[in-house]
């Protein structure tokens, strides 16, 4: 039942996140399973990782063992899928000219969270007997700007998974204060924020609360981190390389397309990447979450429970 992956070559590096992050998921599940022994709900999982990290073998990794050896139908499902439309996308781009965070999706903002909160509502209730479509978003449409997929092209699953996994770059992120946020904005390590108003900071921020209801439904947390943020531009780079390498893609973007395109996201990281580390699930999920910390070879260095 779990989406299948193509795996990029680049990505193809060993696994060492899989043997730490499987067992700790196994552990949250009975636990789980114990304190509600007679539920149908899913167990939802949350996966946030930095773009090139590995989060996608992470994720193949961890789905197939789910499925195949311990017997627990799983559900795999990126929040890139629910995507504004691209019609909406430009309505919202256009209702906001100048914030260049909200020009293309990615953001906190370019969402459609109430589908996502169907969709996910779906799950968690009596499944329907003529089953449930999982939403697809194509990037290739619309020479690269995106759009959803035809509903007749979704994914169409007849029986209720036992696992969800939910995983993407922004998930788990929790709003800050406005307090907070003049603070991240103010701060001399920063290396993005000043090339946006602190409004144009504020209206994503705000944007972001409507998210907090999917995440708040999390039963355990994976984290893949790294311990210096700017690697993410020299992976996405290496990403870009390999696939040109891999399937013979003509053009893509150069490297200093790559880091623009970066540069999109990485206002986000700066913000919310310390509420991630300190923890997405509050006092009442304690020991929920998992925190991989790699290093620039994307090779697991630290490991710990939050």
């Amino acid at each position: 039942m779990a989406h299948s992956f193509d795996v990029p070559l680049q990505s193809r590096i060993v696994d060492d996140k899989s043997p730490i992050c499987i067992p700790f998921i196994l552990s949250r599940i009975e636990t789980y399973q114990k304190q509600h022994p007679n539920t149908s709900r899913p167990f939802i999982i949350g996966l946030n990782g930095v773009q090139g990290v590995g989060k996608t073998t992470l994720v193949r990794a961890l789905a197939e063992t789910l499925q195949s050896r311990e017997g627990l139908p799983t559900l795999v499902v990126s929040i890139d899928d629910f995507y504004l439309t691209h019609a909406d996308q430009l309505a919202l781009a256009a209702a906001n000219p100048d914030n260049q965070l909200v020009q293309y999706r990615g953001e906190p903002g370019t969402h459609d969270v109430p589908l996502l909160t169907s969709f996910l509502s779906s799950l968690t209730s009596p499944f329907p007997p003529e089953g449930i479509h999982v939403p697809s978003y194509d990037k290739s449409l619309f020479s690269g700007l995106g759009d959803r997929a035809p509903p007749s092209t979704w994914t169409h699953i007849t029986s209720p998974p036992k696992i969800v996994i939910l995983e993407g770059w922004l998930v788990g992120f929790r709003p800050l204060s406005p307090v907070a946020l003049e603070a991240k904005y103010c701060s001399p390590t920063s290396k993005t924020l000043h090339r946006h108003l602190p409004a144009h900071l504020m209206f994503i921020n705000s944007c972001l609360e409507k998210y907090q209801q999917i995440w708040d439904q999390f039963d355990a947390f994976v984290h893949v981190d790294a311990e210096d943020l700017g690697w993410v531009y020299e992976w996405r780079i290496q990403q870009e390389q390999g696939l040109r390498r891999e399937k013979g893609v003509e053009g893509g973007m150069t490297d200093e397309q790559v880091r623009k395109f970066v540069d999109c996201y990485f206002p986000a990281y700066e913000l919310y990447i310390d509420g991630i580390r300190n923890g997405v699930l509050g006092e009442r999920k304690k020991a929920c979450q998992l925190r991989l910390v790699v290093g620039r070879d994307r090779a697991v260095k630290e490991s710990l429970v939050i």
